[in-house]
């Protein structure tokens, strides 16, 4: 959510903003004009309203007087008068009311716009490599590598046909030692982030109101990428939902600054804007497990903060020994919510590229303003804004793709990453289906 002061002393800046974020120039200037118009109005009404109670505070006293001056007459006349005021008061609070409705239902479909550092772009052709680690397995000659499912399959211990039957497409069963594997690299994330990156351990509700979709920026915009649970209720996206909405109405203090929380949480996605899409494998679900970071932040904090985050869930692919790049995304392929994002890609060698695998973001005042989220200075009475940030730490189901891809062997076996033997109960390697 914007503020709208600032748009309106910052109009031209603001739309060009919005052309960055691939809108279209007449449709940024068509929301611009819209914005200060709704606020033109949400401002009439309110003086109109502030009006008639300084009328109506005046009226009062000439009542008094004219009482004073036993002129029966002119004081029921005033009181007719304050009587009439009252109902055009009342009808000009719900003008003012519906004026303010209408102002923040536009300011909420409107996107977050990027810091001046993100690099331009329409797509994520336009996105800018920050660095390299690592690099690619090397695999005996003549040796192609297979495809996570493919190796799954082959264990016999990735079923998307039984998960078919139960649930539909996008959907799988994982058995025996890929079902710890995952369990166990959910856990591995877990207890690097705590232990050692200093987040705390959060386990939150994954059923949340409409109130804690909207802080986050999930409603209204992408109500159709989100799965309905009941009528209260949604199931969450991502685990930045529920971890975000524990500041929600709340006053930090800053001492308290930055909060780090984590969380490993099943996540739920309808994904209906990737119809065809990755239709084969786990790398697009309906469920999956994911282990998230979000940060909140006092905003001379949030850059660090971001980098940090960022170099958080780095770490993770490095403890597994995967190679992987990070990416600074351009302004045409950011988030809703973002100001700015890094996305780290792991190398897939069944498929021969990288595929995104956690995304970091920092995302200013943009959510707290929709979740009233403050803190306030030591000493001081002026609150403002918190910052958020959240990032994958990471995604559960694609580390396991990358395990299984870039640890696979020749025998059909796989080798366990050494980060992940004490959870694997020592066990070394994952032997082929006899």
């Amino acid at each position: 959510m914007h503020d709208i002061k600032w748009i309106r002393d910052n109009a031209a800046a603001f739309e060009a903003a919005l052309v960055s974020r691939n809108m279209a120039s007449a449709a940024a200037a068509g929301l611009v004009a819209e914005l200060l118009g709704l606020d033109d109005e949400r401002r009439r009404m309110i003086a109109l309203s502030q009006g008639g109670q300084e009328e109506r505070n005046r009226l009062s006293k000439e009542i008094g007087q004219a009482m004073a001056n036993k002129d029966a007459a002119l004081a029921e006349a005033l009181k007719a008068r304050v009587a009439q005021l009252k109902d055009d008061m009342e009808g000009a609070a719900g003008m003012e009311k519906s004026a303010i409705a209408a102002l923040d239902k536009a300011l909420s479909e409107a996107p977050n716009i990027p810091l001046a550092e993100v690099p331009h772009g329409a797509d994520e052709h336009g996105n800018v490599e920050a660095r390299v680690v690592g690099v690619k397995p090397v695999f005996p000659a003549g040796f192609a590598p297979k495809e996570h499912f493919e190796i799954g399959e082959s264990l016999g211990m990735m079923d998307f046909e039984a998960a078919a039957k139960m649930s539909g497409a996008r959907f799988v069963v994982l058995k025996g030692a890929l079902a710890r594997l995952e369990r166990a690299l959910g856990q591995f994330m877990l207890d690097l982030h705590v232990d050692q990156h200093g987040y705390t351990e959060v386990n939150p509700p994954i059923l949340v109101r409409d109130e804690a979709m909207f802080g986050t920026a999930q409603l209204p915009k992408f109500r159709e990428d989100q799965f309905r649970a009941g009528t209260d209720f949604w199931l969450i996206p991502t685990a930045e939902v529920p971890l975000t909405n524990l500041v929600r109405e709340s006053i930090l203090d800053e001492k308290q600054l930055p909060m780090r929380v984590t969380a490993l949480t099943p996540c739920f996605r309808a994904e209906a804007g990737a119809a065809g899409r990755d239709t084969r494998g786990m790398i697009r679900q309906h469920q999956f497990a994911k282990v998230e970071m979000v940060s909140i932040a006092a905003p001379e904090q949030s850059l660090a903060e971001h980098e940090r985050m960022t170099a958080c869930a780095e770490e993770v692919l490095k403890r597994l020994g995967l190679h992987f790049r990070t990416v600074t995304l351009c302004t045409g392929d950011m988030g809703f919510a973002s100001q700015k994002t890094y996305d780290i890609e792991v190398w897939l060698p069944g498929q021969n590229r990288f595929r995104e695998i956690s995304s970091c973001s920092v995302c200013g005042d943009f959510q707290a303003r929709r979740m009233n989220a403050r803190c306030r200075p030591a000493g001081g009475k002026a609150t403002r804004f918190v910052h958020t940030l959240n990032g994958s730490g990471v995604a559960v189901g694609r580390a396991l793709i990358a395990v299984l891809e870039n640890y696979q062997q020749p025998d059909g076996s796989v080798m366990i990453p050494e980060a992940l033997r004490a959870y694997m109960g020592g066990m070394e390697k994952i032997p082929p289906r006899a």
